[in-house]
């Protein structure tokens, strides 16, 4: 099989889809790998480390995607790549086709075979969002810390306080991966932190996991508002697998939360957790809402690429490799839980939620 590995386009993003480790495991596998060029330079990958493990290197990304049976990429397609995509073809990527009625659209014209990362799942775990929803869940409250600065906008508080100065109040809006991370750094720099969940029993593994110096709160309409009300940085981390995330933090509610006080929505690939929530990018990347500061960067792990790239390039290899010896559809028949990443075939959506979410 020949596989093409792009170099994204997506504003400030740096990750690339494999690293020499994962190209050298499909060429050893007997299949081609097509890289762009700088496609890794970002992620401090040259052109001659893919070179060195058996990679193809070429300048012209139209060849790459007319030539490559598999196109393994880190972000959904932006609309100059949209006619680039084909029948025939597997797209192995993260999509979030929920969000976006264009790109979902733009699959079902091209005929291509869409497979989600976000939507692999077993045993109701998500193996291929996890790594990016621990490097996003931490690096909401770096962001968040930073957005509180008074030069930023945000309050003018320190997160972990000092001697005889109270901490910053976190509140942690879901308990999943990206909400354990968040409170994880939170509490590391000394905040006062408090996660709101659905499920009491995550809450009681919550609980354990911070030995109880986490607060944790059965989440209801009234129990956000009572905690953002007196939050100094909100993380919006909650997820529905593969469908539109919730709007659980109303314009409303932030117009009577503290001046200065900040929002970062890390759900907003999947539609915003906050309804004034809109997609910005590490070049701009707040804006105001009533006299709060929101951060909504749709594609936060790629201002740390170096990071990323590895734990991304660890988790997926596995399935590329499969996809790549076998084939998506005997890849996919002989795991479920990849048959669950598959998203669109041929001008049809296959996965449930995308479908419900733009009523097709």
């Amino acid at each position: 099989m020949i596989i093409g590995i792009p170099k994204e386009l997506k504003n400030n993003e740096f990750r690339v889809s494999a690293t020499p480790s994962g190209v050298h495991a499909l060429v050893q596998a007997g299949h081609q790998v097509i890289v762009e060029s700088g496609a890794g330079i970002g992620s401090a990958i040259t052109d001659s480390n893919f070179i060195s493990v058996g990679a193809r290197i070429t300048e012209s990304v139209e060849d790459l995607w007319r030539e490559a049976d598999l196109i393994l990429k880190v972000k959904e397609p932006l609309p100059i790549e949209y006619p680039r995509m084909r029948k025939g073809q597997v797209l192995f990527t993260y999509l979030h086709l929920a969000a976006s009625r264009e790109c979902t659209e733009a699959i079902i014209k091209s005929g291509t075979t869409a497979i989600a990362f976000e939507t692999v799942e077993i045993n109701g775990q998500l193996p291929l969002l996890a790594p990016m929803s621990e490097v996003a869940g931490r690096m909401s409250i770096q962001v968040g810390a930073a957005a509180l600065q008074k030069p930023a906008g945000g309050r003018g508080v320190l997160l972990g306080g000092v001697p005889g100065v109270a901490p910053a109040k976190v509140v942690v809006l879901g308990g999943g991966v990206v909400g354990v991370s968040a409170a994880t750094m939170a509490h590391g720099m000394r905040a006062d932190v408090t996660i709101l969940d659905l499920d009491l029993n995550r809450l009681r593994y919550i609980d354990e996991l911070f030995a109880g110096q986490v607060r944790t709160i059965a989440s209801s309409a009234f129990a956000i508002q009572e905690q953002c009300m007196a939050a100094d940085l909100v993380i919006g981390a909650v997820l529905v697998h593969g469908a539109k995330a919730p709007k659980l933090v109303s314009n409303d509610l932030v117009s009577k939360m503290r001046p200065g006080s900040v929002l970062v929505d890390v759900a907003i690939d999947q539609g915003g957790c906050f309804e004034g929530s809109k997609a910005t990018t590490h070049s701009d990347p707040t804006f105001k809402v009533h006299n709060s500061l929101y951060y909504c960067v749709a594609n936060m792990p790629g201002a740390v690429p170096a990071t990323s790239t590895a734990a991304l390039a660890n988790a997926t290899i596995k399935y590329a490799l499969a996809i790549a010896n076998k084939g998506w559809q005997g890849a996919c028949a002989d795991d479920p839980a990849l048959a669950r990443g598959l998203n669109a075939h041929e001008g049809e959506i296959r996965y449930q939620a995308i479908a419900t979410a733009h009523g097709l």
